[in-house]
């Protein structure tokens, strides 16, 4: 029993460490650097920022062990980070945070998922910086949203479509059915053509507000 339980817990270890959020480090000269989103889980739709820590290496340390500290000032006039996604681009600001020395954002609203490039531009003092990092992938907007989400899905465009049809054949019948009644009387058909065809308008417009 322990032996099942022990194996069970390692095959889930792996996926939960698969879908752990964090920051990415690299290093460019003598400085390290961070990036990633101010507010995790990042989902599309959603207002949010890259993060992006700059401090000196300390020697005698593998990447994996610095740690930011002492954080570089004054970058926000010589970085900025292009934001990639498939092929298009924008290019983001740095605003700096006044709480932490070092610690800067880039305000963004991702509107899709998926994975974006974040190309770090620019001059850190005296070291010019081009470098490619990639955040945390950015989550649906139906991942958090609860109970229904505030958009118009697919689904109910068509369920909408549909039931205008379904709503213009009834209006069609009826106008044929009309038509066969009175027959001697064009007049009173042309009046009723005309009223089904104001409310055909009203559906359509009452159900597009939906």
């Amino acid at each position: 029993m322990k032996l099942n339980f022990l194996m069970l817990f390692l095959l889930i270890v792996p996926s939960l460490v698969g879908i752990a959020y964090g920051h990415t480090v690299d290093s460019v000269g003598e400085y390290r650097v961070e990036i990633g989103w101010m507010n995790e889980p990042v989902v599309s739709g959603e207002t949010n920022a890259i993060e992006f820590y700059v401090s000196p290496l300390e020697p005698g340390l593998e990447l994996e062990d610095q740690v930011f500290q002492n954080g570089v000032l004054d970058l926000k006039k010589t970085v900025k980070i292009k934001l990639i996604y498939k092929d298009q681009s924008i290019t983001l600001p740095l605003s700096p945070d006044h709480n932490i020395p070092g610690k800067y954002h880039a305000f963004v609203n991702p509107t899709v998922s998926g994975f974006y490039q974040a190309n770090i531009l620019g001059t850190i003092e005296n070291t010019t910086i081009s470098l490619s990092m990639h955040p945390p992938k950015v989550a649906e907007r139906s991942y958090i949203e609860f109970p229904e989400p505030s958009d118009l899905t697919v689904t109910q465009m068509i369920d909408g479509h549909t039931a205008l049809i379904e709503d213009v054949s009834n209006l069609k019948k009826s106008v044929d059915d009309l038509e066969k009644t009175q027959l001697n009387n064009v007049g009173y058909a042309g009046i009723g053509v005309g009223v089904i065809g104001i409310i055909i308008a009203v559906i359509a417009l009452v159900k597009s507000k939906n």
